[in-house]
Order: structure tokens, then sequence, then C-alpha cells
């Protein structure tokens, strides 16, 4: 490879150029600096800011695509193309689809998560959906095909927000073709929508829903069953599924890597610093890990939690903070946004719902040092000052309201307890390390 190690440089391998991964890159040049050298194994040759996709068929936004080899150049990253299959912790060597053998020091795995359809007749959206896919069923509802549309949230997906856009954008852009007659139905079954977010969020969405006429059907399920074929139900209460078109989200799997440990769905086990059961020098974090919430900006915070432990790991001075969610999100309601923030760790304040920015900047993946870095890229860094952030976390019961997340945090801090001295046992290693060599 082009790079080579310096005499006390520390070798991070980051497999993955999405979210996390960037994010990673971004935290370990400013906490480690030249302490470390960094290289980014990824098959894309883009990274795709994959959240304003949801725009995309209604002309609203779309999905920003960056060069990875142009951010690589920008950060002083060697970028390796290639796709991660496997990890041979004791050897400390990751193995790549072309059974390319790549050493490291340090490896954080951010390979994201696969999406798989929840239920076979309704079209899957997912971020990399075609959007002509979607705009067939926007043909058919303004030449007045279709008038009734459902939105699934199928039971054990971990990010229900597309849903509600799709939803609020769809109904829009209904009534803008001055098709006022058409239903459109949301079938979910959290108790409440959205309400990871808390009550004062699930007001404001409830409220926009109900300008746009919405229906959401809260604390249901949606099952397939073979006769007539592929028919929809609705459980509890088994009623049959009215509508001509059907639009589902995806459930997420886990990559489940030879040589790291996974659960049952393939997602990586990891502790609360993102250090990977039972194999030193490996961390992870994003959607490729066991939490049950799967967002952009929670995979930036566990990026973060990453990167100072494999800092820390590299020699520098610093404690390690471990993994700590505040749950924020940006939802399209076809009339505007709403800003959302709720504290998923417990704090003091109260969770927030506005028309204005919570965070900075006001993009939709809040990452500390992605969101300025894209926004520097396109030229967005300057914004009103009326539209600065405000906003407090929330108080929240993780054991009362979010159980699995508290079980996540839970098994998490255990698996770092189990890790606590090879943890330690790094550190010391770091700081006698022979001179690195180059990638190979």
């Amino acid at each position: 490879m082009a790079l080579m190690a310096g005499p006390s440089a520390f070798r991070v391998l980051v497999a993955g150029g999405g979210v996390a991964g960037l994010e990673a890159l971004l935290a370990l040049r400013d906490l480690a600096g030249a302490r470390v050298e960094l290289a980014l194994l990824s098959p894309e040759t883009d990274f795709v800011y994959r959240p304003m996709a949801v725009a995309e068929p209604f002309a609203r936004g779309h999905a920003a695509r960056h060069p990875l080899a142009d951010i690589a150049r920008d950060l002083g990253v060697e970028l390796v193309r290639g796709a991660l299959t496997e990890v041979d912790a004791d050897s400390r060597v990751a193995v790549t689809a072309t059974g390319e053998r790549l050493s490291y020091d340090a490896l954080l795995v951010a390979v994201g998560a696969r999406s798989e359809p929840a239920l076979r007749r309704p079209l899957t959206w997912t971020p990399e959906t075609d959007p002509q896919l979607f705009g067939g069923l926007l043909r058919d509802l303004e030449e007045g095909y279709t008038k009734r549309v459902a939105f699934i949230v199928p039971p054990g997906v971990a990010w229900a927000l597309p849903a509600y856009e799709l939803a609020l954008m769809t109904a829009w852009q209904a009534w803008s073709m001055g098709q006022d007659d058409v239903e459109v139905m949301v079938y979910t079954p959290e108790e409440a929508p959205l309400g990871l977010f808390g009550p004062r969020a699930t007001a404001a969405l409830r409220h926009d829903l109900e300008e746009a006429g919405v229906h959401v059907e809260t604390g249901v399920y949606v099952a397939e069953e073979p006769e007539p074929p592929n028919r929809l139900v609705l459980h509890p209460g088994e009623r049959a599924l009215e509508a001509q078109r059907v639009v589902a989200l995806p459930r997420a799997t886990g990559p489940a890597l030879p040589g790291l440990a996974c659960d049952a769905r393939g997602f990586v086990l990891t502790d609360l610093h993102g250090g990977v059961a039972d194999a030193d020098a490996v961390w992870a974090a994003g959607d490729a890990i066991a939490f049950p919430v799967k967002q952009g900006g929670l995979a930036a915070q566990q990026a973060d939690a990453a990167a100072e432990a494999i800092t820390a790991a590299a020699g520098v001075e610093i404690e390690p903070g471990p993994f700590r969610p505040v749950l924020r999100g940006v939802m399209l309601t076809g009339r505007g946004s709403d800003w959302m923030r709720h504290d998923l760790a417990g704090g003091a304040g109260e969770e927030a719902a506005a028309r204005h920015a919570l965070w900075w900047p006001p993009t939709k993946v809040a990452g500390r040092y992605l969101s300025p870095y894209l926004a520097a890229l396109d030229g967005t860094e300057t914004v009103d000052e009326a539209q600065r952030p405000h906003g407090e976390p929330v108080e929240l019961d993780l054991e009362r309201d979010l159980p699995s997340v508290a079980d996540a945090l839970r098994h998490a801090s255990l698996r770092g307890d189990a890790d606590r001295e090879r943890f330690a046992a790094r550190r010391t290693q770091a700081r006698g390390r022979a001179p690195a060599h180059r990638f190979e």
C-alpha cells in the first residue's frame, strides 16, 4: 500500500464508509493526530447521505453523494477498496471478499446492517430503493387509480421514522395533485407514534398527522396469510388490511462476520466503549452492532466512543467515555421539518420538539465531527442565527420506558466489566509497541 507508517504510528483500519466509519475517522484524526495511521476499507466509491433518500420521490431533497477518495485525501487516510468478510482477531488481520489480508493494530468494524423484507407482498422501502418504484405509486395517485395507501412498521424494525415521513409526504403530495379523497394509513406496533422521542414529540407528530389526514393505528402488527395468497391481516383482531398499495419498512440483519462474537441475528456484541467481546484490538460501531435502535446519530455517538477507546489504545493519555445514547431526529413532514431530541440514557430536563434546529449544525444526522464536516463540504455551515439550537435532554427511566435499550446497555456494561483487564493490557502493550509497518 502507498501509506507507510512512521516509527511510532499505530495502524487503525476502519471498515465501512458510512456515518459511523467517517465519524470515527474524523474523531481519530482529531484525538490522536499523527499518532495513528488511518486506512478506510470500503466496497463503495461514495459516501451517500442516506437519511435524505426518503424525500427523493417527492422532489423535496436528495441523497447527497461525496466521493470517498476525496474524503480520504482530505483526511490523510489510505483508501482500500474492498468488503470486510472475516476477522482473524488473534493475528490482527482483516480479510476482504477477494481474500486480501490487511494487518492492523486496531480495527473498527462499521460495515452497517443489511435490509431484508419483513413481508413478501408489500413494496419494501429502503434508502437504496429506486425512487422510480415509489414514483409509480405517486403516478397512480395522480391519475386517480389509487385511493388507499398503507404504510407498515413491522415488529422488530429498529427505526420507524421513515414510515411517518413517507405517509405525511404522500398525503400532502396527493392533496397537491387535487386528489383530496385519498386515505393514507400507518400501522405500527408502537404504543404511540415515535414514542421513543417522548410525549411532546409524539403530540407534535400527531398534530402533523391529523393536519395531513393520515390515520395511525398503534399497537398492531401485520402478518401475511397464505389463503388467499399473501393476504395481509392486522393483529390483534385478525382484521384484513384493506389497501390498494402497501409499503413496508424492512428489518435489519447483522453482518454475521466470522471471527467476531455476534447475536442470533448477526449483530456484533460490544461493550459500552465499542470493544468487541472476546476480540482484542477490535471495536465496532453503527448499525452492525447489537443495539436495538438503528439511527445515524446514534451510530456517530457509538463511533465517538470507539474512537476514544482506540486513541487510548494508541498510547494517547485520554480517559475514554462510554457510549451514552441521545436520540436526535429530524422528521420531514411534507410541509417543513420537526426537530426532536430524547436522551435515552436518562438525564435532567425535558424532551423537545420544535420547528427549528435543536442541535448544530442542523443536519438530519447529528454527529459531533461528521455534521460540521459535511456542512463545510456542502457549503451550508453558515445558517441564520435565529436557527441556532436550543432544547434540553429528557429524563427517561430506561427500565420502565425502553426495556430493550436498557437490556442492551446492561449487557454491554457486563461485557465491558469482563474485558476491562484485557483493555488495560492493550493500553500497556500499545505504549511499548515496536514500530508499525504498512497495511498489507
